[in-house]
């Protein structure tokens, strides 16, 4: 082989080297480049995702409970990993007479005579209105257990009620794309809000026509004073039919009364109940469904199970309470700033 041909050859191989080299370099800077690009809108994106400063503890979500309204609707997007915001349960603290009671509370030691009542002795019922308690608030933090309705009182009993001289308020918030309800005592005075406790719920079936996805409503609701228990036997009208009311609502019902802002929905039948109750097959008694929660299967109410309404209805029906329907809980408006528990 002449030296010229060696040489072409040698040349040529050169070239393709250089060749695969550069293409090299090329495609991994253009990876690099999607990388840094893919990174810095992650970054945009959660900056644009404001979550709230009052994060602080993680929640889950449970994927197969949104499965179907986000297939059926997806005006409401679940959330697709861990969100840091607060979870608590302060419930107790509202009705224990020690020292870690919340200081929108005071401890009342019962007497017949009082000075705001003439003419007679003063009774649970009168000391519920005098500090704008409920009669069930009481009758649980003077029991010391979920007792809502004995009310067996005796001089020197000690029991809760929130304080004359704090403008006590509660807002709620229902998140509908983690099925949770966050609820909040606002201190209107201190402007400070307080998380009691996180529930989970159940709200409307999928509804693709509703701006929430969901036959429950979007917006910010009052909750209204015409209040009910409902027992076994008790009976009445739902959809011009007579039903046992505790199938419907459960064992309590706190109706919207109104919106307070400009979604215009109807609010009218839309409320916060109970979890339904069936009968049983083969016991032909009354069960509650409590499988109805963590699902979309309500005509647009919000459903708690048992223990959670009364726990809810004994706190808040004598209070101005507002219900905020969000798709999540990033867009909620929240009232105050954030109580830090020493």
């Amino acid at each position: 082989m002449s030296a010229l041909r060696i040489f072409g050859i040698t040349t040529i191989g050169l070239f393709a080297l250089v060749g695969v080299v550069g293409f090299m370099k090329k495609n991994k800077s253009a990876r690099v480049a999607a990388a840094q690009e893919e990174s810095q809108g992650t970054s945009l994106a959660l900056q644009e995702a404001k979550i709230p400063a009052f994060a602080v503890e993680p929640i889950t979500y449970d994927p197969p409970a949104v499965e179907k309204i986000v297939k059926e609707s997806p005006k409401v997007v679940p959330i697709q990993e861990e969100v840091p915001y607060l979870e608590a349960d302060r419930i107790g603290r509202l009705f224990t007479t020690g020292p870690s009671k919340l200081p929108f509370v005071e401890t009342i030691s019962y007497k017949s005579r009082v000075s705001w009542l003439e003419g007679r002795p003063a009774w649970i019922a009168d000391y519920a209105s005098y500090y704008a308690t409920s009669r069930h608030f009481i009758a649980r933090s003077l029991n010391g257990n979920r007792d809502y309705y004995t009310q067996k009182v005796s001089s020197g009993d000690m029991f809760n009620v929130f304080r004359k001289d704090k403008d006590i308020r509660f807002h709620l918030v229902v998140d509908l794309s983690q099925l949770k309800m966050w609820f909040y005592a606002y201190d209107a005075d201190e402007n400070t809000r307080f998380l009691l406790k996180t529930y989970k719920v159940g709200c409307g079936k999928p509804d693709p026509t509703s701006p929430s996805g969901s036959l429950t409503p979007l917006g910010s609701f009052t909750l209204g004073d015409k209040v009910a228990i409902y027992k076994p036997g008790v009976e009445g009208f739902f959809k011009e039919q007579k039903v046992e009311m505790i199938q419907i609502f459960g064992t309590r019902w706190l109706p919207y009364t109104g919106e307070q802002d400009e979604t215009l929905a109807l609010v009218k039948g839309f409320g916060i109940h109970g979890t339904p109750w069936v009968v049983e097959e083969t016991t032909g008694k009354l069960v509650e469904q409590r499988d109805t929660i963590g699902i979309y299967d309500s005509s647009g109410c919000i459903r708690l199970l048992q223990e959670d309404i009364e726990e809810l209805f004994a706190i808040v029906i004598t209070k101005p309470t507002t219900v905020q329907v969000v798709r999540n809980l990033s867009e909620a408006k929240l009232p105050g700033t954030e109580w830090v528990d020493n």
